[in-house]
């Protein structure tokens, strides 16, 4: 028995999935440096410490649905509860280090934290831009 081939619809999906944490690390990278030229080494080192936790996040999602969805059902809900648990508590500590000690710099952090959803505007665009294309 053979496997059948992906379509070229899952292929162009896992492409955009493995491009959006590079796209997120080189948008941060480059707010970093505008951060930099206006503002102080530390903000701008806040900015991209920011892209770079998004990115890490953004991974750390996509591996943990790809081995929850092998799972059962029952035992896949568990784990999700307790990990997605593990990284609200993750994400919520390292947002309460740096209010504590950093309090003034939590936007610059915040701001390449969101840069996700700038990315995902940016590839929905495009795709839609594609599909578009591929009807005509």
């Amino acid at each position: 028995m053979t496997k059948p081939e992906p379509s070229n619809f899952i292929l162009e999906e896992e492409k955009i999935l493995r491009r959006i944490p590079r796209t997120i690390v080189s948008l941060s990278m480059a707010m970093a440096l505008v951060a930099l030229l206006l503002f102080d080494p530390l903000t701008g080192l806040f900015v991209f410490a920011g892209g770079i936790l998004s990115a890490l996040s953004f991974i750390w999602l996509k591996q943990s649905l790809y081995k929850l969805l092998l799972q059962g059902k029952k035992k896949a809900l568990k784990s999700a509860l307790a990990l997605y648990s593990i990284r609200l508590i993750l994400i919520l500590g390292i947002f309460f280090i740096i209010i504590s000690f950093f309090s003034e710099k939590i936007i610059a952090f915040v701001v390449c934290f969101s840069a996700i959803i700038l990315v995902f505007l940016a590839e929905t665009v495009l795709a839609l831009t594609k599909m578009k294309k591929w009807k005509n």
